[in-house]
């Protein structure tokens, strides 16, 4: 087998065992939440307790290319398998929430490595002619694992701690699954690349993690305020809850094609169309009072165009990043992407509350202008930054 073909075999080993954290991630917190609450547990402790693997990735993704760089790569991506497999075995092992609050943490900082390392992985090693589809095919994947994942307890006929240990299995199968097929020799770095820190990375491709952070308000941070927007509205709660739905739906179904554009036109190309389709959804949100599908419509773009945005940049960060670190560019990435996702749903209440449905679609319209403009600064050429 050719050198090429040994390294994609060892990314889809990665991204293999990544997705299995994901799925095993999207399974366990329903479970855990019921957990809590037959305990006995107040809705705020639930909703503390679900943020804390959050927080725990935003404030650790920053070290993240230190860690890689003492640990190595290969064992600093199963270090963080591992710590989420022991957390979630924890959570099989004891109804103590202070301790379950410790393991949630404890699972944040594995998650961060595993969700760091698998980006920069992929963003170095990927065939460049083929960078696109590799991460658009990933992203699928994980959109996959997120969907079906919330499903498994209805389906499989097991105990909530029962599925508290598969879930805690499935991390541990990911680590197995790495430890052949050339894993240990990918890199995220080139070994001459000089150290480099998250402001600096983010001061040198502000325009990127502007995008980023775009992404991350529309696939991310519109979700839970759309879905009280309609029920404000007067729809159902399967009908409400049916609109973040469809923005989960859009990203799903948008992630391989437009890894697959962005092989074949520019990046110039490929940003100005999502930016003026952001901008279209956006503006039109005004008129959903008075023609209700169109909620449908604009959250499918926004969750389309939302999570092809961060897979743009993450394929943007390979090509800026070709000849240095690859961990520096993807954790500037997930920075903008997660602050995107905590300010997009206060900032969107915010703007609901004081200026209604006009001064939503105003802000909205006003990232997706912003994504139209910072587009213009991007190459015309096929595969270049």
């Amino acid at each position: 087998m050719s050198e090429p073909a040994l390294v994609q075999k060892a990314l889809f080993r990665v991204a293999s065992a990544t997705t299995l954290m994901v799925l095993s991630f999207a399974m366990l917190t329903p479970v855990l939440a019921v957990r809590l609450q037959t305990a006995g547990e107040t809705a705020s402790a639930i909703g503390l307790f679900a943020m804390l693997p959050f927080l725990s990735i935003a404030l650790m993704v920053p070290l993240m290319p230190w860690v890689f760089d003492r640990l190595g790569v290969a064992a600093a991506y199963r270090c963080g398998l591992g710590l989420e497999g022991l957390a979630i075995l924890g959570y099989a092992l004891t109804d103590h929430y202070r301790l379950w609050c410790v393991l949630a943490v404890i699972g944040g900082v594995g998650a961060a490595a595993a969700w760091n390392g698998t980006e920069a992985m992929i963003a170095h090693n990927a065939p460049p002619d083929r960078r696109g589809r590799f991460t658009g095919l990933y992203q699928t994947a994980l959109g996959g694992a997120l969907a079906l994942g919330p499903f498994l307890p209805g389906l499989l006929p097991l105990s909530p701690r029962a599925l508290t240990v598969l879930a805690a299995l499935m991390p541990v199968a990911g680590i197995a699954f790495t430890l052949g097929g050339r894993v240990g020799t990918l890199r995220v770095s080139h070994e001459d690349a000089a150290p480099v820190g998250l402001w600096a990375t983010i001061c040198g491709v502000p325009g990127l993690v502007a995008v980023a952070f775009a992404g991350g308000v529309f696939e991310t941070g519109l979700g839970a305020i759309t879905t009280a927007y309609g029920s404000q509205i007067g729809l159902s709660l399967a009908a409400a809850t049916s609109v973040a739905g469809v923005i989960g739906v859009g990203s799903l179904a948008l992630q391989y094609p437009c890894g697959w554009l962005s092989d074949h036109l520019s990046p110039r190309s490929v940003f100005s169309l999502a930016g003026a389709l952001l901008l279209a959804a956006s503006a039109a949100f005004e008129l959903a009072p008075a023609w209700v599908p169109l909620l449908w419509i604009c959250a499918f773009v926004w969750g389309a165009v939302g999570g092809a945005l961060y897979t743009l940049t993450m394929i943007r960060v390979a090509h800026e990043f070709a000849a240095s670190s690859a961990m520096a560019g993807t954790a500037a990435m997930i920075t903008g992407y997660t602050v995107g996702g905590a300010i997009g749903p206060s900032f969107s209440g915010l703007m609901l509350d004081t200026f209604g449905v006009g001064g939503q679609s105003a802000w909205l319209s006003a990232l997706g202008l912003a994504v139209l403009l910072v587009s213009r600064r991007f190459s015309r050429r096929v595969g270049h930054a």
